[in-house]
């Protein structure tokens, strides 16, 4: 029990982290379009991090899904869903964009932090 409570602690609690460390990629990445003094590989390196922490977020989320078998508003699992699909999209595009690859990962963080902000809107 106390695990369970504590995993669910740590999903409420971590999506914040997965909707800022997204959302200041996003801002980032369109920085460095229009500014190539951003363009650095540390913004990559951050893009990784943050695009890896809707995976964290996803595995706690199915976690408690199965460990406790709550029953999870549809809507919630949509838009995390969403997430996981995006940052796969935002992979599979990177070398067909590279011209504008850093608008992709512009929208695609401020794209993807809206759904995070969707699902915990959600959630109930």
């Amino acid at each position: 029990m106390l695990f369970a409570s504590a995993l669910r602690d740590f999903h409420d609690s971590f999506s914040w982290f997965v909707i800022v460390a997204n959302g200041l990629a996003g801002i980032w990445a369109l920085l460095a379009h229009w500014n190539e003094g951003l363009r650095q590989r540390s913004l990559w390196w951050f893009i990784a991090v943050a695009q890896t922490l809707v995976f964290v977020q996803i595995a706690g989320g199915i976690a408690i899904v199965a460990g406790e078998g709550v029953e999870v508003d549809g809507f919630h699992l949509f838009y995390g869903g969403l997430c996981v699909l995006s940052v796969g999209i935002l992979y599979s595009y990177r070398q067909q964009l590279v011209k504008w690859r850093f608008l992709l990962y512009g929208i695609g963080g401020l794209f993807i932090m809206g759904l995070a902000t969707r699902a915990l809107s959600v959630a109930g």
